[in-house]
């Protein structure tokens, strides 16, 4: 084990998975242990009394870091610029949000003196991965604890999980019926799970949390005007706003409409397949919209390239690489490609 840890910076959720791995933590290493909560737009519910409940579940000290416009406007229009899809459906909602949760952590380590960073994520997912690759990017001095690859954590079901909770007066508000596994952000919500894991299931009406179920959207049409400049979105009907204030009224318009439903089976990057539901309203128009535009202001030689390099921008974030030389190398490519793409698009929803 080397030297004993003094202190870990935990990503923390408020869920029943951080909440209890908070106290294991303590009961482990017998160490301080540092909440930190990253507002990347899951809502307002997520959020409240976090402090509380992490301080219920043993936390010497909660931080709540409003990071929204941040991840709008350098993750998630950086991954639009470069018209990066993941296996041609997957709009990297998860995957683009990882690494700045993990910046975040390494920021407040480096704050409080900590000598650790701490996740919930599983064994057989791709979380762990964008999380420790950021991790060793960012900052290699840190230890890095992963409990569901511990030998010793033994609260890798959720009726484990609650007893344990329970045990320890730790308030949590699931059941041990939870029908989805859902990540939601700023920029899309995931489903996985439940009648999902049966391929011949189509995802039902009451699956769709930021979109209207297709039958029941309006029958009648909406339109929403995107300003661009140099391929970032600026103004949503000629009213300019931040990218994070963008983002929530177009998904909120989008939502609405049914639009940036997907559902679709993918290859993780551990190796395993997936099968996920995804909304991502404001980002498909987004997508739709820049597409449109780079199509009218971009070179046909400089468009089939860039066409090339998306797919691999993609999987860089995909597989967590995001603080690596080449994707940083990429982006200056996608950056000199946008100094033209500027004006207005009408998009129309139904």
């Amino acid at each position: 084990m080397g030297e004993s840890i003094k202190k870990i910076v935990l990503a923390y959720s408020g869920g029943l998975d951080t909440s209890v791995i908070l106290p294991w933590l303590k009961e482990k290493y017998g160490c301080e242990v540092v909440a930190l909560a990253a507002d990347v737009g899951q809502g307002a519910g997520e959020l409240e009394g976090i402090d509380d409940k992490a301080r219920a579940s043993g936390a010497d000290a909660c931080i709540v870091r409003d990071l929204r416009k941040e991840f709008a406007e350098q993750y998630c229009f950086r991954i639009l610029k470069a018209g990066a899809v993941y296996e041609h459906d997957y709009m990297l909602g998860t995957s683009v949000a990882r690494p700045l949760i993990a910046k975040a952590q390494v920021e407040c380590a480096r704050e409080v003196g900590a000598d650790a960073v701490a996740h919930g994520c599983t064994g057989k997912g791709n979380d762990q991965v964008r999380f420790e690759l950021t991790f060793m990017a960012l900052a290699p001095e840190l230890r890095i604890v992963a409990p569901w690859r511990d030998p010793d954590f033994e609260l890798t079901s959720r009726e484990a999980a609650l007893e344990y909770a329970e045990a320890r007066g730790i308030p949590v508000s699931q059941s041990k019926e939870k029908i989805y596994s859902r990540d939601r952000n700023l920029w899309h919500i995931s489903h996985e799970g439940g009648e999902l894991e049966d391929l011949a299931n189509e995802p039902p009406d009451n699956l769709w949390v930021l979109t209207a179920p297709v039958s029941q959207a309006p029958d009648t049409p909406a339109y929403v005007e995107i300003g661009f400049e140099q391929g970032v979105p600026i103004a949503l009907d000629g009213v300019r706003l931040d990218g994070h204030d963008l983002i929530a009224k177009l998904n909120d318009l989008a939502g609405k409409h049914a639009v940036g439903q997907t559902d679709l089976v993918e290859n993780r990057l551990v190796g395993i397949k997936s099968r996920g539901a995804y909304e991502t309203p404001g980002g498909t128009v987004l997508y739709e919209a820049h597409r449109a535009l780079e199509s009218i202001t971009l070179d046909r030689d400089t468009l089939h390239f860039k066409q090339q390099i998306a797919g691999k921008y993609a999987e860089m974030v995909y597989y967590g690489q995001w603080f690596h030389p080449l994707r940083e190398a990429l982006d200056a490519f996608v950056d000199a490609t946008q100094q033209n793409v500027t004006g207005s698009v009408r998009v129309k929803l139904f």
